[in-house]
């Protein structure tokens, strides 16, 4: 019983810390983020096993957190509101009236990161060809052109 409560804990806190990073820095992951994952990863293991290092434990650990990622998406399939809550909004960021800076800031979403994307999934070189900007809950930045 320990191992699933430590597995629980673990993944309710492995949850919030990257809900509080925000959804950009999930979407572009740097190698220095990959690295900095698996020190996390380290860092993490000896609060799952403590000085149970089983392969029944392992197996505890590892159904444990899967079964609350399947718990999980099932309770957002059928919750709205807490699909919100746990996975977070889509949230414009560029519109007609230009850039949202609060909301900018907020997500920690610079200029040049909607540039970049502008040119990546739509070839548009400048703000002025785009008409939405939005930042999706995946941490994608979904670019809508202005039609010519």
């Amino acid at each position: 019983m320990e191992s699933i409560l430590r597995g629980a804990a673990v993944y309710l806190f492995v949850w919030m810390i990257f809900r509080l990073a925000g959804k950009r820095t999930l979407a572009q992951i740097s190698t220095f983020d990959a690295a900095l994952l698996l020190i996390i990863s380290e860092a993490t293991q000896p609060a799952l096993v403590d000085n149970d290092n089983s392969f029944t434990n392992s197996i505890l650990l590892i159904l444990t957190m899967l079964g609350l990622d399947v718990a999980l998406s099932l309770v957002k399939q059928y919750s709205p509101k807490l699909d919100k809550i746990i996975d977070g909004t889509p949230l414009v960021i560029l519109d007609a009236g230009g850039l949202k800076k609060t909301a900018m800031d907020k997500e920690r979403v610079t200029k040049e990161d909607i540039l970049h994307a502008a040119r990546n999934l739509q070839g548009l070189p400048t703000l002025d060809d785009i008409q939405y900007a939005v930042l999706e809950p995946t941490g994608e930045i979904t670019i809508v052109p202005k039609r010519s």
